[in-house]
C-alpha cells in the first residue's frame, strides 16, 4: 500500500512545540566526526543446549558427533560411550558444550560452533533517566557504565566493533529542537559529538551502514527519517511526514523505530501515534529517492502494518521474512511477516505474533540471528530480557535494569 510523504510519524513522549524542521531532502552539514565504522551489532545466546534429543537418541551416543562438533563439547567420551546414548549422560557431558546435549546429528555442536563463544557477545544499552551508556556480557550479564554523561535523553544505539565505536542518539528536550548524535570508543572513552544539538530534532532508534559509511535514525518530533555520514557530515532527510508546528501535534506523524535492509535497498521505520492510539504503523521506502521527488513529496512509501497500539523500536530478519517490534502501549514484543498476507491489507491483517507480554513500557529491541534470539528493554525499570525468535524460552537477563531505551549487540574480539 503506497502513501505520500506527508503521512504519519514517530516516538514516545509528549508532543512538543518548536521551530519546524527544515524541508527534507536537503543536505545539512553537522558536527565534527571521527572514523567510519564497520558493522552494527546483532547477537545473542546459543540455541544449543536446550534440546535433549541427543540424550534420547542412541545415535548421539553411537556417532559421537554431538560431542565432537563443539569446541567445548569435545568430550568424546560422551559421544562414544553407550552410556551416553542411554540418556544423556553423554548429552550432559558437554555442559555448556551444548554440542553434547544435542548429540543427535551433532546439531547443537554445529549451532554453537557457528554462533561462536557467547562470552564474547556484549550488550550495549542506554539508561534514559540517568543519561548513561552501559554494557554487559550476554553470557554473564552484569551492568557496567561506560559513559556516565551521555547527554539528555539517550535513545538509539548502534555498535561498530571492527572500528571500536559505540554510537548513540540523544533526544535532548523534546520541545527545544536540540537533539544530537554522539560516539565513543567501545570502552566509553573519547566521546565525540557527531551531529550537534539542533542538527536533528528528537532522534530515536538508529542503525549503521558501515560499508556505505552512513548512519540512519528516526527523528520523532522532527517527523523525519534521516541519515548522515558516519562522521556526522551531510545530514539529510529521506522521509518527511510533516513540517509545521500543527503537523507536530499529530503524533501519528512521529517516526521512532529504524531498520535497514541494505541488500534489498529499503529503510523501515515505525510511526507510533498517540499513547495507545491504535493508529501506529510500520512502514518502508526505498533508500533511493525517486527521480524528481523529495523527502516531502516522495510517493513510494508503503504501509506494511496499520492500527497498532503504539509501536516503538523495530528490527528485521530479512532472510526469514519477519519484522520484529516493541509496543509500549500493550507492553509487548511482537513479530509478523514483512509482506502483507494475500487477501489482507495493512489495516486488516491479523498475523501479528506476540512473543513476550508484560514488558513494562517496551522500548528497545535487537536480533541475534546467529543464535536465534531477540533482546529487548523496558523503559520503566523492567527487565532487560532475551527470548527465542519464536517466543519460547523467555528470560530476564537483568531484572529491574532501569529506565532503558535502545539496545545493540557486538561480537567482541
Amino acid at each position: 500500500m503506497l502513501v505520500g510523504g506527508l503521512l504519519s510519524a514517530c516516538g514516545a513522549s509528549t508532543p512538543s512545540k518548536g521551530s519546524a524542521p527544515g524541508s527534507g531532502g536537503a543536505a545539512v552539514t553537522a558536527g565534527s566526526g571521527g572514523n567510519s565504522g564497520a558493522t552494527t551489532g546483532s547477537g545473542g545466546t546459543p540455541f544449543g543446549g536446550t534440546t535433549g534429543s541427543g540424550g534420547t537418541m542412541g545415535s548421539g551416543g553411537t556417532t559421537g558427533t554431538g560431542g565432537a562438533t563443539s569446541s567445548r563439547g569435545t568430550t568424546g567420551t560422551g559421544g562414544t560411550m553407550g552410556t551416553a546414548g542411554k540418556v544423556g549422560a553423554a548429552g550432559k557431558a558437554g555442559e555448556a558444550g551444548t554440542a553434547g546435549v544435542t548429540g543427535s546429528a551433532g546439531a547443537g555442536g554445529a549451532t554453537d560452533a557457528t554462533a561462536g563463544d557467547l562470552s564474547k557477545l556484549a550488550m550495549f544499552y542506554l539508561d534514559v533517566t540517568g543519561g548513561r551508556v552501559l554494557t554487559a556480557s550476554a553470557q554473564t550479564p552484569k551492568s557496567k557504565v561506560i559513559v556516565a554523561s551521555a547527554g539528555q535523553g539517550p535513545d538509539g544505539i548502534a555498535v561498530d566493533v571492527a572500528r571500536g565505536h559505540v554510537y548513540w542518539t540523544g533526544m535532548g528536550d523534546p520541545s527545544a529542537n536540540d537533539g544530537f548524535l554522539k560516539r565513543s570508543d567501545l570502552d566509553g572513552s573519547n566521546v565525540v559529538t557527531l551531529v550537534p544539538a539542533g542538527g536533528t530534532y528528537t532522534p530515536k532508534q538508529m542503525k549503521l551502514d558501515t560499508a556505505g559509511g552512513k548512519m540512519y535514525w528516526s527523528d520523532r518530533e522532527g517527523m523525519r527519517v534521516m541519515r548522515a555520514n558516519l562522521d556526522g557530515s551531510t545530514v539529510e532527510a529521506l522521509v518527511t511526514t510533516g513540517q509545521t508546528d500543527t503537523d507536530r501535534m499529530d503524533e501519528s506523524r512521529w517516526c521512532v523505530g529504524m531498520a535497514l535492509d541494505l541488500a534489498g535497498g529499503y529503510v523501515y521505520w515505525s510511526q507510533k501515534g498517540p499513547a495507545n492510539g491504535k493508529v501506529g504503523t510500520l512502514r518502508r521506502a526505498p533508500l533511493a529517492m525517486p527521480a524528481g521527488q523529495t523527502s516531502v513529496t516522495r510517493t513510494d512509501i508503503e504501509i506494511l502494518y496499520d492500527k497498532l497500539p503504539e509501536p516503538i523500536d523495530i528490527d528485521l530478519d530479512v532472510g526469514a521474512g519477519y519484522i520484529y517490534w516493541t509496543d509500549r502501549a500493550d507492553d509487548t514484543v511482537s513479530r509478523a511477516p514483512i509482506e502483507i498476507p494475500k487477501g489482507s491489507t495493512a489495516a486488516t491483517r491479523t498475523d501479528r505474533q506476540i512473543l513476550v507480554m508484560k514488558v513494562t513500557t517496551a522500548i528497545g529491541v535487537t536480533l541475534d540471528l546467529r543464535r536465534g534470539k531477540v533482546y529487548y528493554t523496558s523503559g520503566a525499570n523492567g527487565a532487560l530480557g532475551r527470548v527465542n525468535l519464536d517466543g519460547t524460552q523467555n528470560e530476564a537477563l537483568i531484572p529491574m535494569a532501569g529506565n532503558l531505551t535502545g539496545i545493540a549487540l557486538g561480537e567482541l574480539p
